[in-house]
């Protein structure tokens, strides 16, 4: 081990998912090499009266994602992964998506291309709209090994949504393949027959958005892929889980042992649908899918996180811009909601929210805020230890954090490359101060001084947390084709 590192952050209070303990922290060679005390280096950044976390991992992230639509998302790698250091998250996982009709190899080319330009380190979830034998046999097995282990899928929207019966092979094909399934869970007929009745109703502003998908459309469908994941035995994660009705869901397939788990977001915890009924054309800038809830959902999800049943808190980075033709206002102020883009910002404003409403209001301790948003999504997602947490031999992603530091969010502090931000003016407790990736500083000062390309794409090879269990509802395992002779451990056991 050397005596003189590269860089030590001296005197900070170092938080993991299982410690709070004052340390130095001597990096070399863009690894942490040593916790202790009274370390030397090169150089040595003063951290006493901070925190020094690990670097977020934000595992819902779109980024440069391109629309088959007249809307476009308006962050590139460039300003995505600029505003990914100011929120103190040093990895994303973002979306290479097929458009329908083409191939998923080659939107991944094309991803690996725009994606040279992140300022933070970055890997990929395979979006899949249109699973074609070639794209599920051929195509799929080499991007997983590649290192892109994770599948994503919709259970609505029209052009990318996927049918029961498309759910079924892709699910199976991630399997084979060893892939996580990530999904979007929400019954895409009855929002459709909603929005028409809404909008012939004459019912068309933007707080409309909420009444079009209600709470029982998500409960529906993630009850429908649990069941869909228990038959095929697919270890599965439910994006974005609005409030405590889906959560419910989730936790009862826990309960069974099932290997499912759960996604929210800040927006969930901080944004209702009362948001949505702005005046004028304002409510545009909190709609998302699902949708907002109330204070009692936020306060259902905070007992759903204490519980366990939801292990990540990601920021479902959408962005659009919103006094643009292209962003929300694509259909103009006039149009109905239907027709504007769901999505919001939140790459830089999700480690502070959550910390304010976590850790400053009491409804999580410190180690669990940093389990949230960086410990378990990598142990989820194939990245840890590399990712996720301070110890030797992890990369040397750091948090500069003041706890005490308040501060008001402000557009022009998302560094990101929207117009807005949906929480313009809201004052929190805790600020990033400095962000740190693989030992050299990417923000500082209220700065990203992060070089365009300094980001690097982080494979992720096979890992135990999403093996299959083995455990079926028949002796017979319908993936493999396999008749389970020799004593089946089955669901009902």
């Amino acid at each position: 081990m050397p005596t003189t590192f590269d860089l030590v952050v001296r005197g900070g209070v170092v938080v993991t998912a299982s410690d709070v303990f004052k340390a130095d922290i001597g990096i070399a060679g863009g690894k942490v090499a040593a916790l202790g005390t009274d370390l030397e280096g090169n150089r040595v950044v003063d951290a006493d009266g901070l925190l020094v976390l690990p670097g977020g991992v934000d595992t819902h992230v779109h980024i440069e994602q391109p629309s088959s639509g007249p809307a476009q998302m308006c962050d590139t790698f460039e300003t995505g992964t600029a505003s990914a250091a100011a929120g103190g998250t040093t990895t994303v996982i973002c979306f290479a998506t097929q458009m329908r009709g083409g191939s998923l190899k080659a939107a991944v080319e094309d991803y690996r291309v725009a994606a040279r330009r992140a300022r933070v380190d970055y890997t990929f979830h395979l979006t899949i709209s249109d699973p074609t034998d070639v794209v599920l046999r051929d195509e799929l097995p080499t991007l997983i090994d590649s290192g892109c282990r994770s599948v994503k899928v919709f259970m609505t929207y029209d052009g990318i949504g996927l049918d029961d019966a498309q759910l079924i092979r892709t699910l199976a094909a991630a399997r084979k393949a060893g892939a996580l399934v990530c999904v979007h869970a929400e019954h895409h007929a009855l929002i459709a027959y909603l929005s028409e009745r809404l909008v012939a109703a004459g019912l068309t502003a933007p707080k409309y958005h909420a009444w079009a998908k209600p709470t029982v459309v998500e409960r529906e469908a993630i009850s429908r892929i649990v069941a869909i994941a228990e038959v095929l035995d697919v270890p599965i994660q439910i994006f974005h889980v609005s409030g405590p009705e889906p959560a419910e869901e989730i936790a009862r397939a826990q309960a069974r042992g099932m290997k499912v788990w759960g996604e929210t977001c800040p927006q969930y915890l901080t944004i209702t649908a009362e948001d949505l009924d702005r005046p004028g054309f304002e409510g545009a800038k909190f709609m998302f899918g699902p949708a907002p809830r109330g204070t009692a959902e936020a306060e259902g999800l905070w007992r759903a996180i204490k519980t366990g049943t939801i292990g990540v808190i990601s920021s479902d980075h959408a962005p659009t811009r919103f006094d643009d033709p292209r962003g929300k206002k694509v259909a103009g102020e006039n149009g109905p909601f239907t027709k504007v883009p769901n999505g919001i910002p939140g790459l830089a404003a999700r480690l502070p929210l959550i910390f304010h409403e976590g850790v400053t209001k009491g409804n999580i301790e410190l180690s669990k805020f940093v389990d949230l948003i960086a410990t378990r999504p990598a142990k989820l997602y194939g990245l840890f230890p590399k990712k996720g947490t301070i110890a030797v031999g992890s990369d040397a992603d750091l948090v500069l954090f003041n706890p005490r530091a308040y501060q008001t969010l402000t557009n022009a502090g998302q560094h990101h490359g929207g117009d807005y931000t949906p929480y313009e003016g809201r004052e929190v407790t805790g600020k990033v101060i400095a962000t740190y990736l693989r030992g050299t500083c990417v923000f500082e000062n209220d700065t990203v001084v992060g070089a365009i390309g300094g980001g690097s794409f982080v494979p992720r090879a096979p890992y135990a947390e999403i093996e299959p269990r083995g455990v079926f509802p028949i002796p017979f395992d319908p993936v493999t084709s396999t008749v389970l002779e020799d004593k089946p451990k089955l669901a009902a056991e």
